[in-house]
């Protein structure tokens, strides 16, 4: 590859994650700077969600309501369980009234699991736009926690850093639905 294309691509991941963390914090503009040799430096990067309101907001109120987040999340495939498939579950508890309680876990009754993760996370804001949003840190990144429609999506700063807790290539990043039972584990 030529090293154009490769700074093009970075300039264009950068951007990328910039408008993703505009538009999960709410924020109007971002401004970051790249330096190194490989690339170049970006003097600001204005983003297009300024019609969104702000996470900060806060609209539904400070605390976190248990009949909102508080259940047990799965992956797609597993409807498809009793066929086999492979699938990842969250279980989701409020701890106090900005933190809960987070257990990823995957198929382990036929198959090697696949995922594992057990962790904390703050309340970062809710309001009706985004759901409600907590985050953690996660293998030196942020990792995002979002409740919205009765749907989790897991999400980090570094997609990456969310593959450690999975093997075969999985990741913990992915859409997850609310289970109206409990996850069969």
């Amino acid at each position: 590859m030529t090293r154009s294309y490769c700074q093009f691509r970075s300039i264009v991941r950068l951007i990328i994650t910039t408008s993703t963390l505009a538009a999960l914090t709410g924020c109007n503009s971002v401004s970051p700077t790249v330096n190194s040799d490989s690339h170049s430096t970006v003097k600001s990067v204005t983003s297009t969600t300024s019609a969104l309101p702000a996470i900060q907001s806060n609209i539904l109120g400070d605390n976190v309501s248990a009949d909102t987040v508080s259940a047990d999340y799965a992956s797609a495939d597993y409807d498809k369980r009793a066929q086999g498939y492979d699938w990842v579950g969250v279980i989701v508890r409020v701890e106090s009234d900005r933190q809960i309680d987070i257990k990823v876990r995957s198929r382990s009754d036929i198959k090697k699991p696949t995922c594992h993760f057990d962790g904390k996370a703050t309340l970062m804001g809710q309001d009706t736009a985004h759901g409600t949003i907590f985050q953690a840190k996660v293998n030196d990144s942020t990792a995002f926690f979002q409740f919205k429609d009765d749907k989790l999506i897991i999400d980090s700063t570094d997609k990456y850093a969310l593959n450690y807790f999975c093997s075969g290539g999985g990741s913990l990043a992915v859409e997850y639905k609310k289970l109206a039972e409990d996850l069969e584990i």
